[in-house]
């Protein structure tokens, strides 16, 4: 940690807080995990204890034997002159049951820390792709680790990408028990791991994320998932064609049951995972199916039609 690091840190623990803007050209104090966002106020980042910092600097000491043991050391020396300042305004020593994870370097790293110790489970509904090659390589090294101590992977993801080849190959590396199903529509991206620990995103650009340890907000996100899971269609190891009724595709019916709550092109295409283009061909095929001559008629005979019945 630098030497201006420090000095905002140890202002950190004696105010109780500092701005977001005064860690400007100061990186190091968040990657590190000492300053989170407030959770009711971002603009604002609070200090955690030298001590639960230092632990979780420390976790991986073991893994890296001969580096480590000089880094503890030098740790331990920054860290000791910090420890001795008042800690009033620090959290608690216990891990909090909703933390703020700012950046995808300590986002990737919690993530990787709570797999570490993962027996049972890991959950998730991925809305999209969207990750760089070597986040995907750390995932999948998380994910084969996860499957070789016996424990079983569920994956949601929406229609859209039941034909991306990357999607297939990523699961065609992986040995276990791994199942992964699709939906015309899911949820924001969720991680749920051992039911203990959960991560959602906090910001659209996926720069926030929340730790969660709430049990009964863990138990929450797995019902829904479960929920989720039961209604959608096998992708992988199986792969099961969702049914087509009347002509009318899965997701033409998706569609059509956005179409007629008012939403527009964009906003279809995005809950769907679709780009604008992709979306407004499905709308001309359904129109013509339908035998629509107008945006207006085409609602009104989707109603008539009845294909959102059989869908429920």
């Amino acid at each position: 940690m630098c030497q201006a690091g420090t000095e905002l840190y140890a202002r950190a623990l004696r105010e109780g807080r500092v701005r977001r803007e005064d860690t400007a050209g100061i990186p190091c104090l968040i990657d590190f995990g000492l300053l989170h966002p407030n959770i009711e106020d971002m603009h604002w980042l609070e200090p955690v204890a030298p001590a639960v910092a230092l632990h979780r600097l420390l976790r991986n000491v073991e893994d890296h034997i001969a580096d480590e043991r000089r880094r503890e050391v030098r740790l331990a020396e920054a860290f000791e002159p910090l420890m001795r300042i008042d800690g009033r305004h620090t959290a608690p020593a216990q891990a909090s049951s909703i933390t703020v994870l700012s950046g995808k370097p300590r986002i990737n790293s919690a993530i990787s820390e709570a797999m570490t110790d993962a027996t049972l489970e890991l959950l998730t509904i991925q809305p999209n792709i969207g990750r760089s090659s070597a986040d995907e390589a750390t995932a999948l090294e998380r994910d084969r680790a996860l499957l070789d101590r016996g424990a079983r992977i569920r994956t949601l993801y929406p229609h859209t990408m039941r034909h991306s080849m990357s999607i297939i190959a990523r699961y065609e590396e992986l040995t276990g028990d791994i199942e992964v199903r699709t939906l015309d529509e899911v949820t924001s991206r969720l991680i749920v791991i051992d039911r203990t620990v959960a991560f959602i995103p906090a910001a659209r650009d996926r720069t926030l994320a929340l730790e969660v340890r709430q049990p009964a907000l863990i138990d929450y996100f797995f019902v829904t998932f479960d929920r989720l899971w039961r209604l959608a269609t096998p992708m992988y190891p199986e792969a099961v064609q969702p049914p087509t009724l009347n002509g009318i595709t899965p997701r033409q019916r998706a569609i059509a049951a956005l179409l007629i709550e008012g939403h527009t092109d964009t906003a279809i295409a995005e809950r769907l995972g679709m780009n604008v283009r992709t979306a407004r061909v499905h709308i001309a095929k359904l129109a013509t199916t339908l035998g629509s001559e107008s945006r207006a008629q085409l609602g009104y005979l989707i109603g008539q039609s009845g294909i959102l019945k059989q869908e429920s």
